[in-house]
């Protein structure tokens, strides 16, 4: 599978690549990246046919989105698909900080609002920081902060935006499969058109099989799989490496470890099945992978275009690392 490959995504009219890059890390996520790091690390993806880009206001408090917004300046604007998110809007004195940013500009914090009127000046402030006149996909990001006004006002809002063209196409941002089915369940019809889903498809946790999938199998809602790298574990599974894991608990640690053993026994480098993975259920479309450097971007690319063997699969689930019934690429 290519990275630049094209396709569809659900039912908006968007293409995309099949993989996306994913501007967390370029928002100084847990380490600090150099403006000019940044840029050629965006560059690279270009290079490579991502096509696929998702940012956030929250993402260093605004960094990410000014930085892909620079990177994107001299592309052709139909030749790529940009996602950002509402739900915090960007302020000074926002309290609703968090620590994981390194080098946020200071005097500035998030806040959270999902009311409608938020929801529009967020979408305004991205806009200006990004340098656009519109975005193609908009996430509302983590509505389990406050799911009753995401669902009612910020879906509301999204939706008067979706028609009058401000955006292509109205999705929700979750690290928590059910609560992306609660949203799809509750919002008014049409519904969102996507779900960007964080960690809860990938080699460690198939928890969106559980509902979520099949419920977007059934409505034609497109699904990005985000967090296929399980904050990092699948790659790097030392103690101390950078994870996201202060301590990882045993089990987790085993089952890696598992991973690993039969990938070694197949020539499968583990993040090569990891990035592959969730395109076996029909609803996923694309996988969001982050990176901070050009070479990060070089190695996904690499690892979804590595061969995997027919039978590496079913070897998996004899040895219990996937439920028998989990959908596996072809």
């Amino acid at each position: 599978m290519r990275a630049g490959d094209l396709v569809p995504l659900g039912r908006t009219g968007l293409r995309v690549s099949r993989l996306g890059l994913g501007l967390a890390s370029l928002g100084g996520l847990f380490a600090p990246v150099p403006e000019r790091q940044a840029a050629a690390t965006l560059d690279r993806a270009w290079q490579l046919g991502v096509r696929l880009y998702d940012t956030a206001p929250v993402y260093g408090y605004g960094l990410s989105e000014t930085r892909t917004g620079a990177a994107l300046a001299s592309r052709p604007r139909d030749a790529y698909v940009l996602c950002t998110k509402v739900g915090r809007v960007i302020e000074p004195g926002g309290t609703d900080t968090q620590p994981i940013w390194a080098d946020p500009p200071p005097g500035v914090g998030p806040r959270l609002d999902y009311s409608y009127a938020g929801v529009m000046r967020s979408v305004e402030e991205s806009l200006e920081r990004l340098g656009l006149d519109r975005v193609d996909v908009l996430h509302v990001h983590d509505p389990d902060e406050d799911f009753a006004t995401a669902v009612g006002e910020a879906y509301r809002a999204l939706a008067d935006l979706r028609a009058r063209g401000v955006i292509g196409a109205v999705s929700i941002g979750v690290n928590h499969a059910p609560v992306a089915a609660a949203f799809l369940r509750e919002a008014a019809p049409p519904g969102p058109d996507c779900v960007l889903l964080a960690g809860r498809y990938n080699l460690l946790d198939q928890s969106g099989l559980d509902e979520l999938l099949p419920l977007c199998a059934e409505r034609g809602v497109a699904v990005l799989a985000a967090g296929v790298y399980h904050s990092g574990l699948i790659t790097d599974p030392r103690a101390g490496a950078p994870h996201g894991f202060g301590t990882v608990p045993a089990d987790l640690a085993a089952r890696v470890r598992a991973w690993w053993r039969v990938c070694a026994d197949f020539g499968v480098p583990p993040p090569a099945a990891a990035v592959r993975f969730p395109f076996g259920h029909p609803a996923v479309t694309g996988v969001v992978v982050g990176a901070r450097s050009p070479e990060e971007v070089s190695g996904t690319v690499d690892y979804l275009a590595h061969p995997i063997p027919g039978d590496f699969w079913a070897a998996v689930k004899a040895r219990g690392l996937l439920p028998e019934g989990t959908p596996t690429p072809a």
